[in-house]
């Protein structure tokens, strides 16, 4: 018999979602925005996704529209990259394998009525088969902007199949329908096989598509090209360190500019092209030994360059 999915509460705690993704792979969380945010979020998206377009093949879906950049595009889904409880359990869910998390992408995903069922399969694909099954690379989430029933394509998952061999498919039948209210959103990993389901209603199926991956893996949306620094460096440092504009690791996402900068050195944390220090510097050898020198020099100097 199937596996059902886990439903949790509002007030779930990060470690109630990390610890039922580890053994099913997937949860829901009910019922998490509030009219308002989900109101909110509709009148930021609604333009871009009524002027995308639907897919080139059957995987991204011939009746599915798939609209990203919504970190620049629309500034209401800030918050919910950010939402604190989601954020959390993706932290404590990725941590045993990193120092930091990254945003991974942004994209809703309208599934318009006819769209056949998406092939069943694991997003950690992305990155070929490279990593060993023992890395998770991946937190990934599904916020439902309109409710997820049977008939309009709620996502199937497998529940369990986190643990399965890599190499094991999964069968229609073993998959269960993250059904689920307008402002609920299913947490899944990367090792989980899911897909989109058949659109049989009529009346649209769109979901936001948030996921989160180790800070040492490329992302799949290119943040630093959806969202470039002349609009990174007016959005708070939380969000532009969760996408990546900052260090990694020791020596992980340094630049040196292209102008080469007198008295600066050639190793920067990329907060720097955003205008502003890091809060912590992640060791001196990538950016010199000029303990002396003040920050607000290294910042009239950058400010002298972009001018």
């Amino acid at each position: 018999m199937t596996q059902s999915l886990k439903t949790l509460a509002p007030d779930a705690t990060p470690s109630e979602i990390s610890k039922a993704m580890q053994n099913d792979g997937a949860c829901i969380v009910r019922d998490v925005l509030s009219t308002e945010e989900l109101d909110r979020i509709d009148a930021d998206t609604r333009p871009w996704i009524d002027a995308s377009k639907t897919g080139g093949d059957e995987f991204t879906g011939r009746l599915t529209k798939r609209t990203g950049a919504l970190i620049a595009r629309a500034p209401a889904i800030r918050d919910v990259v950010l939402h604190s409880q989601v954020l959390a359990a993706a932290r404590e869910f990725l941590g045993p394998h990193c120092t930091t998390i990254q945003l991974h992408l942004t994209q809703t995903i309208d599934i318009l009525p006819g769209q056949p069922a998406q092939i069943l399969h694991r997003d950690r694909l992305a990155w070929g088969t490279y990593m060993p099954k023992s890395i998770e690379p991946q937190f990934n989430t599904i916020w439902a902007l309109t409710d997820f029933t049977k008939e309009n394509g709620a996502t199937h998952i497998v529940p369990g199949s986190n643990q399965w061999p890599l190499d094991r498919d999964a069968k229609p039948e073993e998959s269960v329908q993250a059904e689920m209210s307008r402002g609920s959103v299913v947490c899944y990993s990367g090792t989980v096989i899911h897909g989109g389901g058949e659109n049989r209603s009529n009346a649209p199926r769109i979901g936001m598509n948030i996921t989160y991956c180790l800070g040492w893996l490329r992302q799949e949306e290119n943040q630093y090209l959806s969202c470039p620094p002349h609009i990174a460096k007016e959005l708070p440092s939380e969000l532009t360190d969760l996408m990546g504009y900052t260090m990694g690791s020791y020596a992980l996402g340094y630049y040196a500019s292209p102008e080469m900068i007198e008295g600066l050195p050639d190793t920067l944390p990329p907060e720097m092209a955003l205008g502003r220090m890091p809060s912590s510097i992640p060791g001196s050898a990538l950016i010199g030994e000029a303990d002396d020198v003040e920050t607000t020099e290294y910042l009239t100097k950058l400010a002298s360059v972009k001018n």
